[in-house]
């Protein structure tokens, strides 16, 4: 054979292995999937439970506001702070609370990721739940106003956050907590946190956590204001809260409290400038013109001792409303707006089990407290929220 020849049979041969290449690669990779490899979700230990020595804690990460990672610059911190801040600051932040707190569970209240700041809402939702993910914590999120308004609509969001390592978020209430198919919004679900390993609760929830979605915006008699949590879910809320405590009749020596989690504060809330708070009260409520009486309902169940919100960022109080409390969160996120010199916080909420004749009986008592974004992961504004023996 000829060198013409030769050279005409590599680069017939060359040219075959191009074209194969290509279909490879700009086709039959995209008939996979997401165009990568299969991955199944890695599970969270279920049932929550309590510690051996009777306590859970609860990590609340509040308006986080992830965008883009480094690329994304942060808002009101100090000039020296501003060109080396991105979202890696909430990033650290949220991996230093989880290392010193060592949590038995994470609640991401809203606002998870920042819609405007991000073209596309999943690379931001990896980004954002990293520390929780790489933790093997199990953990559940809500929606905030903000996270929809990027590539994913609010149903899309809650499925996708479901479907990640170690969350045991729900898109909506399961069968056996009630589910109405017709309730409004996505990520309202229940969780139930079961006695310690060897208790008489070993198989039972002993405390309940609630997850509302309070929506994000709306328009009422032509004038915009945010989202409410409506009269379905409450209505689920409310049977549900009936039914467990049905299953519970026979054993009165013990209580069953519920917390709820939920984006948008309550109209009520206001009221709390007047009153007095634990924390800073610096920014007015921004909650929605309708008044759809989520604090009557917790009243008439009467398990609600405490609940959690975020939205306001530079609100970080504690406020008893008709023996309700209500407690911020406090701003976390870099890209969210704060107060520069203020430093970004997140808070931790502790339920501690009675003892009685050697064994648990039931909740006893449930405080709280903040740690700040300094050199010392500062601790600040530890109280009681609720305990057994009080009124208060």
């Amino acid at each position: 054979m000829t060198d013409s020849k030769w050279k005409q049979s590599i680069l017939y041969l060359a040219s075959i292995y191009i074209l194969l290449y290509l279909v490879h690669s700009t086709i039959l990779l995209k008939l996979l999937l997401g165009h990568e490899k299969l991955h199944i979700k890695r599970n969270a230990v279920l049932p929550l439970r309590f510690r051996p020595d009777g306590t859970f804690k609860i990590l609340q990460v509040a308006d986080m506001h992830y965008a883009n990672g480094v690329m994304t610059r942060c808002r009101d911190v100090l000039p020296s702070e501003f060109r080396v801040c991105s979202d890696l600051n909430t990033t650290r932040f949220v991996k230093r609370m989880i290392e010193s707190e060592k949590p038995d569970f994470i609640a991401f209240t809203g606002d998870n990721i920042f819609g405007p700041s991000t073209s596309d809402a999943a690379e931001s939702l990896f980004g954002a739940f990293v520390p929780a993910v790489e933790s093997k914590l199990p953990w559940a999120a809500i929606l905030g106003n903000h996270d929809q308004e990027s590539t994913m609509g609010r149903e899309e969001l809650m499925s996708f956050i479901s479907l990640m390592d170690y969350s045991v978020s729900q898109i909506n209430p399961s069968h056996d907590d009630l589910a109405n198919l017709d309730i409004d919004g996505y990520g309202n679900y229940h969780l139930g946190v079961h006695g310690p390993p060897g208790s008489r609760w070993v198989n039972s929830s002993i405390l309940d956590l609630f997850f509302l979605d309070s929506g994000d915006r709306a328009i009422v008699q032509g004038i915009r204001t945010y989202g409410w949590i409506k009269e379905s879910q409450l209505l689920w809320l409310v049977g549900l809260s009936e039914k467990l405590r049905g299953e519970r009749l026979e054993e009165t020596d013990a209580s069953f409290p519920a917390l709820a989690f939920f984006h948008i504060p309550i109209p009520e809330v206001r009221e709390l400038y007047y009153q007095k708070i634990v924390g800073q009260f610096q920014e007015a409520v921004a909650c929605s013109s309708i008044n759809s009486g989520v604090l009557k309902t917790f009243l008439s169940m009467s398990d609600v001792k405490a609940f959690f919100v975020g939205h306001d960022h530079t609100n970080d109080f504690c406020g008893n409303i008709d023996g309700v409390w209500v407690c911020y969160g406090g701003g976390c996120g870099y890209h969210g707006y704060g107060k520069a010199g203020w430093p970004r916080r997140a808070r931790v909420i502790t339920a501690e089990l009675g003892k009685s004749n050697g064994d648990w009986t039931g909740v006893e008592r449930i405080s709280t407290w903040k740690r700040l974004d300094d050199e010392e992961l500062s601790i600040i504004d530890e109280q009681v929220l609720w305990d057994f023996g009080s009124t208060s």
